[in-house]
């Protein structure tokens, strides 16, 4: 479960970063460049990703990885929007969270 968990957190670094780094990174070369540099990182994501859902799987139903990765991609977000890109979380972000929080408390519940 910690492995299917830490495999996740790993790939919505790549992604996030493929995602949004670009912004600004590369905000200054053309848009070409910022997609090959993106699918670049994205193949790292993906080396991570496609391991932590076969992995849980097997613990997991499907449903609930999503709601797993879900989480987790607001979490990496969060610290990538506030630490890399300085940009400040609003109020309605914080709500969003807690919409993904009963998300979570649904697809567990028995």
């Amino acid at each position: 479960m910690l492995r299917t968990v830490a495999l996740l957190f790993l790939s919505n670094v790549f992604m996030t970063y493929a995602w949004y780094g670009h912004l600004k990174t590369l905000s200054h070369k053309p848009v070409y460049v910022a997609i090959l540099v993106s699918w670049g990182v994205a193949f790292f994501e993906y080396c991570f990703q496609v391991p932590a859902n076969r992995i849980g799987h097997g613990y997991f139903t499907l449903s609930q990885l999503k709601i797993i990765q879900e989480v987790i991609t607001m979490v990496v977000f969060s610290l990538f929007a506030i630490f890399f890109m300085k940009e400040q979380l609003s109020r309605n972000f914080v709500y969003a969270s807690l919409c993904l929080v009963g998300a979570v408390y649904f697809i567990f519940r028995k």
